[in-house]
């Protein structure tokens, strides 16, 4: 599956939903789901600035695709991170430095989330997308 095609089936998934408040709902159960990482993977050079929750990510390579994890101690902060993770995961540094990640604005999650959420949902993108930078430039 392509980054716009798991971005299109988020897209689809949330229209199913009439209202904000279901759609956090589902966010908060994509972060139940999300699978913990090991606590010593919880470290200061893994912890996301910027986010108003502590959220954790960390990301190795896999045959030459990007492989994330995350963990965070706020449940939506985690389906946020989730819901990034599941875009991104499996995809090679150059696709992930450069991908739109429509599905933010289509689903209208920036403009729903408090300022401090909003803010920590440009950390995590910004986060991941240096580390594919970091990972084409070596």
């Amino acid at each position: 599956m392509t980054l716009d095609q798991k971005q299109q089936e988020i897209i689809d998934e949330f229209e199913i939903y009439d209202d904000w408040m279901d759609k956090y709902e589902y966010i908060i159960e994509l972060g139940k789901e999300l699978p913990l990482i090991s606590d010593a993977k919880k470290t200061k050079d893994r912890l996301i600035e910027g986010c108003q929750s502590r959220v954790w990510l960390d990301m190795e390579m896999v045959e030459g695709k990007m492989s994330f994890s995350a963990d965070s101690d706020a449940i939506i902060t985690k389906g946020i991170i989730g819901l990034l993770i599941r875009v991104m995961n499996n995809e090679n540094a150059q696709t992930i430095a450069t991908a739109d990640l429509r599905f933010i604005r289509e689903i209208g999650l920036q403009e729903h989330l408090s300022p401090t959420r909003a803010n920590g949902l440009a950390s995590m993108i910004q986060k991941m997308k240096m580390n594919a930078v970091k990972a084409i430039t070596g």
